[in-house]
């Protein structure tokens, strides 16, 4: 899947915060929920416009992410 697929920032749709594609739903808010204790299923069905593909997808890019051997730069970048 395609990074466009999952994952959007527009300022005209809360104030540039990334969001899951074609939704108004953060994407911070899957991890919030995960951190939470809240399922995957328990997610998908309180943000139904989000799929599960996408929901997916974006933890396989923080897994990537936070896994790659250059982690520190990749924080250090967003921090």
């Amino acid at each position: 899947m395609n990074i466009q697929n999952i994952i959007h920032a527009d300022k005209e749709i809360l104030g540039g915060q990334p969001v899951f594609t074609g939704t108004r739903v953060p994407v911070e808010s899957l991890f919030d929920h995960l951190e939470a204790g809240v399922s995957i299923e328990e997610f998908l069905d309180d943000f139904p416009t989000v799929s599960r593909e996408q929901a997916i997808a974006l933890l396989e890019i923080a897994n990537k992410i936070t896994s790659a051997k250059n982690f520190l730069q990749l924080y250090e970048a967003v921090a």
